[in-house]
């Protein structure tokens, strides 16, 4: 019971602080996350063992570049390098390869291009459509939330074939099944209550989320198997660390960002 307190408390404590920061200003929004990317790439590090704090430095100048150059180039490349080492991280996982870098350069270009550059396009999602919209991002944050919640409780009192037990055993099929079918049902009501995007591209926001988002998480336990580690930190009770939370939000960033700034736009 005392953990279920400690997980509550801290998840309610994060929620707020983090829709408090999106409310308040597009500052204090990308303030915010840029600490939780902070944090990120410290957690990860320790995972990898990577100890040059050079990949600090190059996140904080990746967010001034998105910030004050929306429109540059440059965002496309990094888009599509992302996405280019995102689907190599799937390929890698159904495959079942093993995690492989020794060298410093390999565990610094893995950390730039799965942590660093995923986190730049969470700083960057509000801004899909050319002005800082505080709704969409809490629009995806609540599909992220449903998708992690329903996924959870289905699998937990419904759950019988496993979806990736090497990495993961506690996840189900049932469980993915339950987090999409719930993940698009809220994209309907959303669609209601935003009228900037039709049903039909919420859902598809809400099946780009319902996946991806679990790949991310699949991707993340790799990582802490590979460590073996729990989880990536202890910052929050409960739950473990920063990037435990946001790993989902970390892989769906990408994805999301193209198929709205290039698609829907």
């Amino acid at each position: 019971m005392g953990n279920i307190f400690k997980r509550s408390f801290s998840g309610l404590v994060y929620t707020a602080l983090f829709v408090f920061s999106i409310l308040y200003s597009q500052e204090s929004y990308v303030l915010f996350v840029s600490i939780l990317g902070l944090v990120c790439i410290w957690e990860f590090s320790r995972i990898i063992q990577f100890k040059s704090p050079i990949s600090y430095l190059f996140f904080i100048a990746i967010v001034y570049l998105f910030i004050k150059r929306p429109n540059t180039y440059a965002i496309v490349f990094i888009l599509g390098l992302t996405i280019y080492s995102s689907i190599v991280l799937i390929y890698e996982l159904f495959m079942k390869k093993e995690i492989s870098f020794n060298k410093e350069r390999e565990k610094f270009g893995l950390l730039i291009r799965y942590v660093v550059f995923s986190l730049s396009f969470i700083v960057l999602l509000p801004y899909s459509n050319g002005m800082y919209d505080e709704y969409l991002i809490i629009y995806i944050l609540i599909l992220i939330w449903v998708n992690d919640s329903f996924a959870f409780l289905v699998g937990k009192n419904f759950g019988k074939r496993k979806l990736f037990e090497s990495v993961s055993p506690k996840k189900t099929i049932e469980g993915f099944m339950g987090g999409v079918l719930f993940t698009i049902f809220s994209s309907f009501i959303l669609s209601i209550y935003n009228n900037n995007f039709t049903f039909l591209h919420w859902m598809i926001i809400a099946l780009i989320i319902s996946t991806f988002g679990t790949i991310g998480d699949l991707i993340e336990s790799k990582f802490k198997r590979f460590a073996n580690v729990k989880d990536s930190g202890n910052i929050m009770p409960g739950h473990g660390g920063i990037l435990d939370r946001l790993d989902s939000l970390l892989f769906v960033a990408p994805f999301v960002y193209l198929y709205i700034k290039f698609i829907i736009n």
